[in-house]
């Protein structure tokens, strides 16, 4: 089967399986559903950074696919699942792909490196991250990860610690080298931090930082920034290194993105730092889950009425909130890539489909109207 039908062929399957489920995201459910694809699909290409002017090395696809649901978040997927996820996005053009030794303690990175192992290695980007080193255990920790490898981890931001993490990530990978460099979880989110993240940071800027950009002088990775969930520990650094790209999680999307809009992006793109965007979509809470972000907090009171008035705004204009979501993410100069997660080949590509599709200009208009988006908030335009 070509490329193009297999894309097709997963697209369908996700929207056979809701055929005859309602539009609103409050149906999807269960998980590994697929809220279904609405619009005129195909209409686009899919978006690249091709001749956008970026200071600095960007991925090739403005979507990609992250990493955390090869780690079993949520709940267990088998490796062909991940397998035929991974291909899917593939097949639907992404060459963008995001891990963590953190996802599944290492399970993420294995799975992504025997899919990626027969790829040409210069027609894809691969991010992956630091700070945590494993070690193999008979008793692993409780995490949150379902099934997770037999390993313990300890937090190591110093610049030994961090070429050891990559060495080690190059180990499970099995691929000839790593991209992007993210120096993960060093955040005030981070409850096995909490606000000790500053002294962590302070090993960080000691030792990760200046080590990581001299691996990128020699070679031996081509960007590095910080993989977080707040925008504090990526300022901070953005001010005391010289960082390339940071990934930001939870932090621009539809229902929540003032704060970035305006303060976080214009700090970084006056540095020339471009945006990785995680979790595009709320940790799937646009896509109709039942949960916000990474279940780390409860569904906020408002954000299911809002969700509700966005969901009626699309569907009078025939589009789905997914298809909208992604693009909205996508669309501020500073951001270079969005990565949402996929847990089967169904998801996958039906992200990569959402990105392919025309929205019509009246729909961005309505939920400005609405109070839905920022007035001066960057969007596609239909053309």
């Amino acid at each position: 089967m070509t490329t193009r039908r297999r894309f097709l062929a997963a697209a369908a399957a996700g929207g056979a399986a809701l055929a005859a489920a309602p539009l609103l995201a409050s149906a999807q459910t269960q998980v590994g559903d697929v809220m279904r694809t609405q619009g005129r699909t195909g209409a686009r290409p899919l978006p690249t950074n091709a001749g956008r002017d970026f200071r600095r090395f960007v991925p090739v696809t403005r979507i990609g696919q992250g990493g955390a649901p090869a780690g079993n978040n949520w709940r267990a997927n088998t490796d062909a699942e991940i397998r035929d996820m991974l291909q899917a996005a593939w097949d639907g053009g992404m060459r963008t792909f995001d891990t963590s030794p953190w996802y599944g303690l290492g399970l993420s990175e294995r799975r992504f490196g025997q899919f990626l192992h027969d790829k040409p290695r210069d027609e894809y980007v691969l991010a992956t991250k630091v700070g945590r080193l494993l070690t193999a255990t008979t008793e692993p920790p409780e995490t949150n990860w379902k099934d997770a490898s037999p390993f313990d981890y300890r937090y190591d931001y110093s610049a030994a610690g961090v070429r050891r993490s990559v060495e080690d990530s190059l180990q499970r990978l099995g691929i000839s080298r790593i991209d992007i460099v993210l120096v993960h979880d060093l955040s005030p989110d981070n409850r096995d931090m909490g606000e000790r993240w500053t002294e962590h940071f302070a090993e960080a800027e000691r030792g990760a930082f200046p080590e990581l950009t001299r691996m990128r002088e020699e070679g031996l990775i081509r960007a590095w920034g910080m993989g977080v969930n707040t925008p504090e520990p990526a300022l901070r650094c953005t001010e005391v290194a010289d960082p390339d790209i940071h990934l930001l999680a939870c932090q621009y999307a539809l229902l929540d993105h003032e704060r970035a809009l305006r303060e976080t992006f214009p700090a970084l793109q006056e540095r020339g730092v471009s945006v990785l965007l995680g979790s595009p979509l709320l940790a799937g809470f646009l896509a109709g889950r039942d949960r916000y972000l990474y279940g780390a907090q409860p569904v906020p009171p408002d954000a299911e009425e809002k969700r509700a008035r966005a969901e009626a705004v699309v569907a009078r204009h025939g589009v789905d909130l997914r298809t909208v979501s992604l693009q909205f993410a996508a669309a501020p100069d500073v951001v270079s890539a969005i990565v949402p997660g996929a847990r089967n080949a169904a998801q996958a590509a039906a992200n990569a489909e959402s990105m392919r599709v025309a929205i019509p200009d009246a729909v961005w208009e309505e939920l400005r109207a609405e109070g839905m988006i920022s007035a001066d908030a960057p969007v596609p335009r239909a053309a």
